[in-house]
């Protein structure tokens, strides 16, 4: 695939630090960059996308729930 260049602006300190890591893993940080951009997904997250504890509590909650739902869920637990 043909490169093209790309200017960004980015805090001083992860570019130190990407620096530091690029050193250490042998790479460059334009490879590190262009790695996390392929790796970004094009649709709904997945799962596997999703922290540890998200995962364990996605599917607790079953069937269609709208804010609504929410609502009336705290007023119940909290509004006694």
């Amino acid at each position: 695939m043909p490169k093209e260049s790309l200017n960004l602006s980015v805090e001083r300190a992860s570019i130190e630090r990407a620096r530091r890591y690029s050193e250490q893993h042998g790479t460059s940080i334009s490879k590190l960059v262009d790695e996390f951009l392929a790796s970004l997904p094009l649709d709904r997250p997945r799962r596997e996308h999703f922290p540890p504890v998200v995962q364990r509590l996605m599917g607790s909650v079953k069937g269609d729930v709208d804010i609504e739902d929410y609502h009336r869920h705290l007023e119940e637990k909290y509004l006694r």
